[in-house]
């Protein structure tokens, strides 16, 4: 009997997985997937980009996500979000159960952005269970929806508009074409603003100065005003055209809603929402989504190469994707254009790398090519883009951009022209205003009980309408941007001896012209343009400011032009804020800035050179280094001992010997410059026994990949990273050639360059490769355009297995600009990858 029952339950469990191929089932990683389409569930952690809830990915793409319980309609990156409490996967169910609640308290009023929660407590669970070729979403909330908040609490599901542009839709007997822009009518609503909870009595932000004091537009409130809903029915079926993303979504409880999240909020998307009725909690939403299923589908082989090329020295491999059913191999054709035609040049099986993320990879090697030419690779029916092997790849149009176009463009206080275009005009020339004490203001700048300084809160400081970049999008200056762009263009200019005009810049006149050269080499008027807002701020403060921001919400939302967000007259109420802190961290790395800083100033602006070198010694004296921030002050000796050769910096390196050579993954890419200046034999011992385990250690991390760098995202792409990795290791490799080769270097450009995970094989470098992000989360990315020579923040990663670079220019995490890296770090890395080819 036990035997039968056991030979029963291995039938009825064989049934089940049967069953369970023929429709969605939970796979190894925790989301449902069924042949080329999977739901993840609250697999991710942020929803303010669009990054959590349900997702959708349909045959390669991801098509909705977000799918939660929200109090607006269409919701904002600032609206509130909830706390996710638990997570619990049962495959033996199908099921996957989501606990999560309102308000989330560490979020009220405090916190990097600061939100304002409504008065109403309650926690819900999401489930969502596998059933056949469908899944179902059920919600239900342990009470019902106070009177007050009915029609503001509901289950939303966004979808991405960037693919849904001119593309159809139906509900119910009604039908429609997704529009390129937001169409009214609108409808007005009692804001959640009026319904705020007092949840955090500690938080520092201000509720009615985020608002605007309730007056006009605001991005804190998403709710008064929005677009009636395109339909409203039943049943709605998206692109029903397209057998590819063609879905189907069937409410079982309340009405299904289409809105157009992009009317009051420029980056909204567009949302599918089910309010909860009045009275309901057990399955207050329940819906049945049908995605179409392909049944042969398989993804397109993927070919990754630089969408640039490759000096004839360097090693020359090309990734090539799979789907991980794809078991048919063909051999990849390396073909060259000719003016006679295509010629094939070169063609051998590939080597198996293995399995990464999602996929199965190939590498394709032609390092043996040295012939100058344009050339692709074909894969069965799978091309890559057009890339050029040539000594001269790296010579023009591939890291100028950074100095002709991205960092004057940036360039904050001036007016920047561009023949007949003006980029923007001169700007924030009523900068700051001393920011109030006590306050959680937004993006992270937060002032204490004190100012640090001799001002008062709203004193006017003088000296900071000079210099500076604007950070991405949102016009700040951070410290570490704005000294950390310096550094890095200072060593640049140390390493490789650039000497290239191509811009006008007047800091006098307030002035920039692209392309009309002034007799100056660009990279000093650029470390220039930096260290003029650093020194200077300090000269007015008597300490470093943490940043320069606007002082309100919807100053920091504009797009456009820079000059429209104040008026340029010093002291009223549109005035940027100057914010300051403690933070020795901070202060240390930029003294070591400042000091690199006045090394290339010299000769150049000879007054700035010594002005900052001064601050870079009074910081070093004066701030005082926990032990947190003791590699920070070893970094800031370092630079200060190449930058005067006094004895007290070289006695402090020595002095820490210990530190430096125990923690030599953290400080060994700039002690290696100034170890042979030191000189001293057991310092150099100490260093150089470190150095094979370190090695050692970042050999293991680029063979996490098949790109041959460590490709770790969290929430933003880590494109950034990855070149922030490259060019530390640069200074290893120079320092130590025999310890450290340089593949590193090319491997982390050539990711940059388009070698990256994923269908979209764009250079992350707009306007630099045959394929590139040209649609960029910049000054201009309300016209859907770019800045050449940003570079992005690159393919994200859709936890946990799908990496993503979406064309849409809002969505930071993956097409974002930044000072203080990014482009002069890319910039860099072609530079060097120039000079170790021409060895």
């Amino acid at each position: 009997m036990k035997k039968m029952f056991y030979l029963l339950s291995v039938l009825c469990l064989s049934c089940l997985q049967g069953l369970r191929a023929q429709g969605f089932g939970i796979n190894e990683l925790g989301y449902f997937q069924l042949k080329g389409v999977d739901v993840m569930v609250f697999d991710d952690i942020y929803p303010e980009g669009h990054q959590s809830g349900v997702s959708l990915i349909m045959h390669g793409n991801r098509v909705a996500t977000n799918g939660d319980v929200r109090f607006e309609a269409t919701p904002g990156q600032w609206q509130p979000v909830p706390v996710q409490r638990l997570r619990n996967v049962d495959a033996g169910a199908n099921t996957i159960t989501t606990l999560l609640s309102f308000p989330d308290t560490s979020r009220h009023l405090t916190g990097f952005n600061p939100m304002i929660y409504p008065d109403f407590e309650f926690s819900y669970t999401v489930t969502v269970l596998g059933e056949g070729r469908s899944i179902i979403i059920s919600v239900d909330l342990d009470r019902p929806v106070p009177e007050n908040f009915l029609g503001k609490v509901g289950f939303n599901f966004e979808l991405f508009p960037g693919a849904l542009f001119g593309e159809p839709w139906m509900m119910d007997d009604i039908s429609g074409i997704f529009p390129p822009q937001p169409n009214g009518p609108l409808m007005n609503l009692t804001p959640n603003y009026s319904h705020t909870g007092n949840f955090n009595p500690a938080g520092l932000a201000d509720k009615d100065h985020l608002s605007g004091h309730n007056q006009g537009y605001s991005p804190i409130k998403a709710d008064d005003l929005i677009a009636e809903p395109y339909a409203v029915g039943k049943r709605l079926i998206i692109r029903p055209n397209d057998p590819h993303n063609r879905f189907m979504i069937e409410s079982q409880s309340g009405d299904l809603k289409l809105y157009d999240g992009r009317m009051n909020h420029n980056n909204g998307w567009f949302v599918v929402r089910s309010e909860i009725p009045a009275g309901a909690t057990k399955e207050a939403v329940k819906w049945i989504l049908t995605p179409n299923i392909v049944e042969d589908w398989l993804y397109q082989p993927v070919i990754q190469t630089s969408q640039v090329g490759y000096h004839p020295s360097q090693a020359k491999t090309a990734v090539i994707e799979l789907d991980k059913h794809d078991v048919l191999r063909h051999k990849p054709v390396l073909i060259k254009l000719t003016a006679e035609g295509e010629s094939e040049i070169f063609s051998s099986e590939a080597k198996e790398w293995g399995a990464f993320l999602r996929y199965n990879y190939l590498k394709f090697d032609f390092s043996h090519i040295k012939d100058e030419g344009l050339y692709y690779i074909k894969y069965g029916t799978s091309l890559s883009s057009i890339f050029r092997i040539s000594p001269d790849v790296y010579d023009r149009g591939v890291w100028q951009p950074v100095l002709e176009y991205f960092l004057p463009v940036q360039m904050c206080h001036l007016r920047v022209n561009e023949k007949y275009r003006v980029w923007h005009d001169a700007c924030h020339l009523d900068d700051a205003q001393m920011a109030p004490t006590n306050l959680n203001h937004i993006d992270g700048y937060v002032q204490g009980a004190s100012t640090l300084t001799r001002f008062e809160p709203h004193d006017l400081v003088s000296g900071l309408n000079v210099g500076g970049w604007h950070d991405a999008g949102d016009f700040d200056l951070r410290v570490e941007s704005q000294a950390g762009e310096s550094y890095i263009l200072a060593l640049a200019y140390e390493a490789f001896s650039i000497d290239y005009d191509a811009t006008y810049i007047d800091q006098n006149r307030r002035l920039v012209e692209i392309h009309q050269p002034d007799g100056k080499p660009d990279i000093l008027q650029q470390v220039e343009n930096g260290v003029l807002s650093v020194v200077g701020a300090y000269k007015s403060l008597g300490r470093l400011y943490r940043g320069i921001i606007c002082n309100d919400l919807r100053q920091y939302v504009m797009l456009g032009d820079a000059a429209a967000m104040t008026d340029g007259i010093p002291g009223n109420a549109d005035d940027r804020w100057i914010f300051t802190e403690d933070n020795p961290s901070r202060e240390l790395t930029t003294a070591a800035a400042l000091a690199a800083s006045s090394r290339v100033l010299k000769d150049f602006n000879d007054s700035l050179s010594i002005q900052s070198l001064i601050t870079a010694r009074s910081l070093f004296k004066e701030v005082q280094a926990p032990e947190s921030a003791k590699a920070a002050k070893i970094q800031a000796a370092a630079e200060l001992f190449l930058a005067t050769g006094d004895r007290e910096y070289r006695d402090y390196l020595l002095h820490e010997t210990s530190f430096i050579s125990a923690n030599i993954e953290r400080v060994g890419w700039f002690i290696g410059r100034v170890e042979k200046a030191i000189n001293d034999k057991q310092f150099t011992r100490s260093i150089r026994d470190a150095l094979p385990a370190f090695r050692d250690k970042l050999a293991a991390q680029a063979a996490e990949t098949p790109y041959g760098i460590p490709y770790r995202p969290k929430i933003w792409g880590a494109g950034w990273d990855i070149q922030s990795f490259g060019y530390r290791y640069y200074f290893l490799h120079k320092a130590y050639p025999d310890v450290f080769a340089p593949d590193i270097v090319f491997n982390a450009l050539n990711f940059i360059l388009g070698c990256h995970p994923g269908s979209n094989t764009a250079s992350f470098a707009s306007g630099i490769g045959q394929r590139s992000a040209t649609v960029g989360y910049g000054l201009n990315r309300a016209d859907w355009s770019y800045i050449p020579g940003g570079v992005v923040s690159g393919t994200a990663l859709i936890r946990p297995d799908f990496p993503e670079l979406l064309t849409f220019p809002y969505l930071w995490q993956q097409v974002e600009y930044v000072l203080g890296g990014g482009s002069s770090h890319y910039m860099f890395l072609v530079l060097a990858a120039k000079q170790i080819s021409n060895y």
